[in-house]
């Protein structure tokens, strides 16, 4: 099946509800938006937005549900649920693919092999970390000499604002809403304006699967003076946790300062890459084109600096310029495509705006640049090419600023000591890749390069129960495993006396 002919998932007359309190209602905001198919611009749905009544009312039913059925479950239970509303996800495997790659315009295969199955997954990984997660506990000795026993319970934090990115839609907003359920919260989700199909289908599997009403709300809407900021500003909400650039990430901290709620935050990256020479030349390439492309270059863990050793400089750039050239952009249903539109017509602007820049400060264009002309309406989407540079100055703001699109810097170096400032000299601190057969080599600098995630000889190689986040001004706080659960927890201490 080709895009051209595979089936929409919407038309240009289909609604997105809000999900409140188990039911889908338009609310009485009177406000509604358009969501555009990257591929080919056309309207995929109206989405109703949320006013101060409508994310009002979500919170409020989050708050019902805590002390209601859901406050009762026992971990198993609770556990048991999720599990269904895992394998209810997956019954509705292509439903949810087709909401996905319409909202998104990304290849099918990646979408079918990462973006759906991790989506499901997340409830099921976090179910079974909390049925082994520990706590401690400690004798004290009283000078009655009986003693006492202190031990601490985890207990839910409470209603969780979850605001969640355009790029990976469903798996993020599940790595959040999973972990979060597990831990006996309820919660209000913000999808992001642009992707809100997954998360509005999530509501009907939510009910199929008997889900106490109140515990999964969704509410619809952009940021600023509008659903994200009233859902953050509520002071029904506990904690916050959001996925997004950093600046809207300093605007939440603000909001979250009133009332003392928590957050947890995963933002900006300005990724380094670390080729040295005695790589395995032709996996570091493979892998840093990956790193470079994966969905366009819109993840938060892609690669925009490339610092290679020099004896190997040339022959690396030229691998990558053959790897990019060879690239098949094309929809999302299309057999062999590799590499789909961005998400909207306002971020190529945003992305073509640092490729003119690049140029401006003295870049070499190594391959790319520009838009590719694409057949028929699919040129109406919002295609760009994959592009590579060399030549800038470590200042350029194409070297210091996070452009979120499929383009990469390569630059030479000469020395560790050099690399690891280069890697370093960046507000971020997110992810990194080394690529090296230097195992004593890998040691050093893992202690050095100031990185909340770096791969060694691999690329987004992913164990869900390690702590995954950013320093710097790549983010608050780990997600995955025991470390998600610390987020949605409080600790309560108990002292008995004996």
């Amino acid at each position: 099946m080709t895009a051209a002919s595979a089936p929409p998932v919407a038309t240009a007359k289909t609604e997105r509800l809000h999900f409140i309190d188990g039911a889908y209602t338009a609310g009485n905001s009177g406000k509604m938006y358009d969501v555009f198919n990257p591929v080919d611009g056309s309207i995929i749905c109206r989405v109703h937005e949320a006013g101060p009544a409508e994310v009002d009312a979500a919170v409020k039913a989050a708050r019902a549900a805590l002390s209601g059925e859901w406050g009762r479950l026992s971990v198993a239970d609770r556990c048991d649920l999720l599990y269904q509303v895992a394998d209810e996800i997956n019954r509705r495997f292509d439903a949810f693919l087709d909401a996905e790659i319409a909202d998104t315009g990304k290849p099918a295969a990646m979408a079918r092999m990462i973006d759906i199955p991790r989506g499901a997954a997340n409830f099921k990984v976090f179910a079974d970390t909390i049925k082994t997660i520990p706590t401690e506990s400690f004798h004290l000795d009283t000078p009655d000499g009986e003693g006492a026993v202190n031990y601490a319970v985890r207990v839910p934090k409470g209603v969780i604002g979850v605001i969640a990115p355009w790029n990976l839609p469903l798996l993020l907003m599940t790595w959040k809403v999973g972990p979060a359920l597990t831990c006996g919260n309820t919660v209000v989700v913000k999808p992001s304006e642009q992707t809100p199909s997954t998360t509005t289908l999530l509501g009907e599997v939510m009910n199929a699967v008997g889900m106490p009403k109140g515990v999964f709300n969704v509410v619809h809407g952009f940021g600023p003076d509008s659903a994200g900021e009233y859902l953050t500003r509520h002071p029904g909400v506990d904690a916050i946790t959001f996925t997004g650039e950093t600046k809207t990430g300093e605007e939440i901290m603000k909001a979250a300062a009133k009332g003392v709620r928590d957050v947890s935050f995963e933002l900006g990256g300005k990724n380094p890459s670390i080729i040295f020479a005695d790589c395995d030349f032709e996996k570091a390439v493979e892998g840093t084109l990956r790193s470079v492309f994966s969905n366009c270059g819109q993840q938060c863990l892609s690669t925009e600096r490339v610092y290679v050793e020099r004896p190997i400089f040339d022959a690396f750039v030229s691998r990558m310029k053959a790897g990019a050239e060879a690239m098949k952009i094309g929809a999302p249903y299309e057999k062999g495509t590799e590499l789909g539109p961005l998400i909207s017509q306002a971020h190529r602007e945003k992305v073509l705006s640092y490729y003119r820049r690049a140029v401006e400060d003295g870049a070499s264009v190594v391959t790319g640049g520009g838009v590719p002309k694409m057949p028929g309406d699919l040129d109406n989407g919002y295609w760009i090419e994959p592009t590579i540079w060399t030549g800038l100055a470590d200042d350029s703001a194409v070297m210091r600023d996070e452009i979120f699109g499929p383009c990469c810097h390569i630059r030479p170096f000469d020395t560790e000591e050099e690399v690891v400032a280069l890697a370093n000299d960046t507000p971020y601190g997110l992810a990194c890749a080394i690529w090296t057969a230097d195992a004593s080599r890998v040691h050093r600098m893992v202690r050095r390069v100031e990185a909340g995630i770096i791969w060694v000889n691999s690329w987004f190689l992913r164990d869900l129960r390690t702590p995954f986040g950013g320093s710097k001004q790549s983010g608050i706080g780990r997600e995955g495993g025991v470390h998600s659960l610390e987020f949605y927890t409080e600790l309560r201490n108990v002292c008995v006396k004996i």
